[in-house]
């Protein structure tokens, strides 16, 4: 018979791979009750008992949103989970840390606006964009200038800018000079 570690933390099979972070669940404790040791089942006892509670509210808010003929899971589905399992008491709780993430999220999009962030005003970005495609065109120009001049001193082009005209050389016809040696 095994012992009573085993049965509380049985050892990981293929389904039980989507658990929580090891690390995570371990920094939590130690914040949580910092001068208490905790054993290792322990633990793995607390990582088990949290990756199941939230595979239990997420298959209820999966219920709840099927039944709503949703799609996506939103915040309120998990609320209504959380009633329907017997966990409103951490209702209260849940929608604090809501308002908390769409707080964040907001202000987050607030920041992401680059021309916000780089503190230079709209125009100035306008008159440096002006002159930095000037630039551009005045090199593409000078490159330009310079392969033309390169095929013309090559002979691949002619001083009008077409292609040069090919002459090929001249052969003599083997019947006129049997015709002067007659």
């Amino acid at each position: 018979m095994g012992s009573p570690e085993r049965e509380l933390c049985p050892p990981p099979s293929e389904e039980d791979e989507l658990t929580l972070p090891r690390a995570s669940i371990n920094k939590m404790i130690k914040e949580l009750v910092p001068s208490v040791r905790v054993a290792f089942e322990s633990r793995e006892l607390i990582l088990n008992c949290c990756t199941e509670f939230i595979h239990l509210i997420s298959s209820e808010a999966n219920d709840v949103c099927n039944q709503s003929n949703k799609k996506t899971i939103n915040a309120e589905h998990v609320l209504t989970a959380l009633d329907k399992l017997g966990f409103s008491d951490y209702t209260v709780e849940a929608e604090a840390v809501l308002r908390d993430c769409k707080a964040v999220a907001a202000k987050r999009r607030r920041q992401s606006t680059r021309l916000e962030n780089l503190g230079i005003p709209e125009e100035e970005l306008l008159r440096q964009q002006q002159e930095l495609f000037a630039k551009a065109r005045e090199e593409q120009a000078k490159q330009e200038q310079q392969q033309w001049l390169l095929l013309q001193q090559q002979g691949l082009i002619g001083p009008e800018g077409g292609p040069q005209s090919y002459v090929p050389p001249l052969i003599p016809n083997q019947d006129e000079e049997d015709d002067d040696y007659s």
